[in-house]
């Protein structure tokens, strides 16, 4: 007899540990416990100064932003863009600055026209 009440009051704190356990699980953490920044949706890449200006740094979408800036002081600002998006989307980089530092992305450097002149402005 005394080993049947053992085994019932065994089981019955079994089943209040477990349903403990279970209580702490679901119990959202205050405020306090939340993170001071929540998580971003996706992982941003590690952006070095040369971020962008080197072949392959950058993401298709973040050409048009980088274009306009590579575009920004010439007067010929429509073809300026288009070819510098055909660039951007293939060698994925645009030199920095407005002219020049080509040095910096050689595939949009040596990427020539049919005549032999810079396909990349």
């Amino acid at each position: 007899m005394a080993s049947k009440m053992r085994i019932v009051v065994l089981s019955i704190l079994f089943m209040l540990l477990l349903s403990t356990e279970g209580q702490a699980n679901h119990h959202s953490p205050g405020p306090a416990a939340q993170p001071a920044h929540p998580p971003s949706p996706t992982p941003q890449p590690i952006k070095s100064p040369l971020y962008g200006t080197t072949q392959g740094s950058l993401q298709p979408q973040e050409c048009p932003g980088r274009c306009a800036s590579r575009c920004s002081k010439t007067a010929y600002k429509k073809p300026c863009m288009f070819f510098c998006q055909k660039c951007c989307s293939k060698c994925l980089c645009v030199p920095p600055g407005t002219y020049g530092n080509k040095e910096f992305c050689p595939c949009y450097d040596n990427w020539k026209t049919k005549r032999g002149g810079p396909k990349c402005p």
